[in-house]
């Protein structure tokens, strides 16, 4: 409502504007087209103005903060140059002089204003606006960033928890993990052209839900050259000082070599799921015959494998069985009992 009020205000002030400069003898001289083109002109500017900032919803900050810092920057370096190339334009007419500077301080300014916005724009990640003993530094959502890997997309699940605001941090996804995603997507492979596919569409989940605060990083840095993906995520992680998300058991060593902290989606599943004591009494249906004779195989409704000692037997069967044991690893959770009797009314 502010916001609207804001618009309004200014359209008004435009148009009063306008109808001020139309009247003014010394800027329309008795004539009736300048009159009339301050009249329409700075309204239609004013309209033009609101519409466009109303079409373009979502601004960057950081661009428009680039942008600006980038003219006020390159126009006080084209003012500099124009004065310091004064000794070397050797004309010795100061009325020469003067009209040969702002020439040249013309032809200065767009290069350098290029130049700078350019500089600022593909730096803006790490802009940093230094005073002595005092820094402004960037601040992102929450505490720091998470850097995703593309089999942590590919799975999935990464979307459901990000729904659930259990990370309040900003999330990353690097381009050349797109790119390499985009390739899976385009396999020969019919499997990996699904799984690249289903990681495409979980990218497009995430950026599509105005809760989750996901960029798109673009930068290559030099220390990225020659490296494969892995290693280049475990680089963007420490340049970030983020935390990364995978699925992949020899990134997740690897990371962790590097000093880099890793969040594994399996690890947060198995965390998640029941935790089963020796002697507990739980209820499963026997799917198939295990590996060691008499052994039957049951699982759970979140995927846990259930062993069960002596329930060969009772294939497609609800069973009664005592957990014995329970095996923890990053793959999964096992859980080992023993047969004590069929379910009731099963």
């Amino acid at each position: 409502m502010v916001l609207v009020i804001l618009r309004i205000v200014f359209v008004i002030i435009s148009i009063g504007l306008g109808i001020f400069l139309s009247t003014a003898e010394e800027l329309t001289q008795e004539s009736n087209v300048a009159a009339w083109g301050f009249l329409i002109g700075v309204p239609l500017v004013a309209i033009s103005v609101v519409a466009f900032d109303v079409l373009v919803r979502r601004k960057r900050l950081d661009a428009i903060s680039a942008l600006y810092f980038g003219l006020i920057v390159g126009l006080f370096l084209a003012y500099v140059g124009g004065l310091a190339l004064t000794p070397f334009l050797m004309i010795s007419d100061p009325e020469k002089l003067d009209q040969v500077r702002p020439a040249v301080q013309l032809i200065l300014a767009p290069m350098l204003c290029y130049l700078c916005i350019s500089l600022l724009m593909q730096t803006r990640d790490d802009f940093r606006f230094i005073i002595p003993y005092i820094e402004f530094a960037k601040e992102v959502k929450g505490r720091r960033p998470y850097i995703l890997d593309t089999s942590v997309v590919i799975d999935g699940r990464i979307a459901d928890v990000v729904e659930t605001k259990a990370f309040d941090s900003q999330l990353i996804m690097p381009r050349f993990a797109i790119t390499e995603l985009q390739a899976i997507a385009d396999s020969s492979d019919r499997l990996r052209r699904s799984r690249g596919r289903r990681g495409l569409d979980i990218l497009n989940r995430l950026r599509n839900n105005p809760e989750v605060d996901l960029k798109i990083y673009d930068r290559d840095l030099p220390e990225f050259s020659g490296q494969p993906v892995d290693l280049k995520l475990v680089t963007l992680a420490k340049h970030m000082e983020g935390k990364l998300i995978t699925n992949d058991y020899n990134l997740n060593k690897v990371a962790r070599l590097h000093g880099v902290e890793v969040i594994n989606l399996n690890d947060l599943a198995n965390a998640l799921k029941p935790v089963f004591l020796p002697g507990e009494h739980i209820e499963v249906r026997v799917v198939k015959a295990g590996e060691e004779p008499g052994q039957g195989v049951g699982y759970l409704d979140d995927g846990t494998m259930v062993v069960i000692e002596n329930g060969r037997e009772y294939i497609k069967q609800n069973v009664q069985i005592a957990v014995t044991s329970v095996l923890q690893t990053s793959a999964g959770r096992m859980v080992f009992g023993r047969f004590e009797a069929v379910s009731p009314n099963k």
